[in-house]
């Protein structure tokens, strides 16, 4: 088995090998800035590294994990236009730099690139790898617009967030350890299992990400901390905060919750959010579930049959993205 830093210079490689057309020069440009960002490819890393648990040929799935890197920038893309983000790995993002009906169109050629590049894979699998790519776009989308339509509510429940961030974020996880395991030909069982698994770690990755954007430092997690509470983005800690608030501290919230975003001081709102996450004790029980879930990922990939050093590549692998700081 592969180290993960093995299998993400593979990825660079091919990232850096990867050429678009010269012209347009606009419509191209922008997505080689995009990929250009950095980032830590989990996605891609997780796809080469499923496969390699049922074969040696793990570069078969190259193809796969370049089309699942490029669809997930092409959604940061397009989430960064819809969420008014100006930062990305401390970077503009493209609608910053270039405009923001620049970004929608590259965004677009970036999942037609997506497609192109998935249809390089060579695998008697080949159907069930296009199934679950398209499901789990089709996921994504969901996702995003829940989450968009949840900004208007002061209702939202936990389960309804778990779901949210189960489409939005979890599935392309899970559709990359899942496509990678089918093109190296895991069995049914262990194709389920390894899906079953990168669901809990990917629902723990946004509960980390929710803390990181309220309580993390900017220059670490490469973007504006606070992003979430300017957007009023429901998070598992807004809707925990709201559900364990007295009333005067549901009072505040509201408050803030109603003001336009052109109308506060970015920095008043965030400190004074983030502090009645603190004492409602929203942040703590953020952190409870983001264990909670992570645990039973783990119980899920303790039961697999699988090597034990495939085991031991997830095992550190989850437990290094419960433990990031960007």
């Amino acid at each position: 088995m592969l180290s993960a830093e093995t299998l993400l210079q593979e990825i660079e490689q091919e990232i850096k090998a990867f050429r678009f057309p010269e012209n347009p020069h606009a419509l191209y440009e922008p997505i080689e800035y995009s990929m250009s960002l950095g980032g830590k490819r989990i996605r891609p890393i997780m796809c080469l590294a499923a496969c390699s648990l049922f074969t040696d040929d793990y570069k078969k799935a190259l193809p796969a994990a370049m089309a699942i890197e490029m669809f997930h920038n092409f959604t940061l893309l397009h989430d960064d236009v819809m969420d008014n983000a100006n930062l990305r790995r401390n970077q503009p993002t493209v609608h910053a730099k270039y405009g923001q009906n620049t970004a929608i169109l590259s965004g677009d050629q970036m999942l037609i690139e997506a497609y192109k590049l998935l249809a390089q894979t060579d695998s008697p699998m080949f159907s069930l790898v296009m199934d679950t790519f398209n499901k789990t776009a089709t996921e994504v989308c969901e996702g995003q617009q829940y989450d968009m339509d949840f900004e208007k509510r002061t209702d939202v429940a936990i389960d309804e967030y778990l779901e949210m961030i189960r489409l939005k974020t979890a599935v392309l996880l899970a559709g990359a350890t899942k496509i990678g395991a089918l093109i190296g030909g895991g069995s049914h069982k262990e194709v389920q299992a390894i899906y079953d698994f990168s669901i809990g770690i990917g629902l723990a990755f946004q509960l980390q990400d929710d803390l990181l954007d309220t309580f993390g430092d900017e220059k670490t997690f490469g973007k504006e901390i606070g992003g979430d509470i300017m957007e009023n983005k429901k998070t598992y800690l807004l809707i925990s905060a709201l559900q364990n608030a007295d009333t005067e501290q549901r009072g505040e919230l509201i408050k803030w919750l109603s003001k336009d975003r052109d109308m506060v001081i970015r920095e008043e709102k965030v400190a004074a959010v983030r502090a009645i996450f603190e004492t409602t004790g929203a942040r703590q029980a953020t952190v409870n579930k983001m264990e909670e879930l992570h645990a039973n990922a783990i119980s899920t990939l303790r039961e697999m049959d699988i090597s034990a050093q495939g085991k031991r590549f997830f095992l550190n692998f989850a437990d290094t993205l419960l433990k990031r700081k960007r």
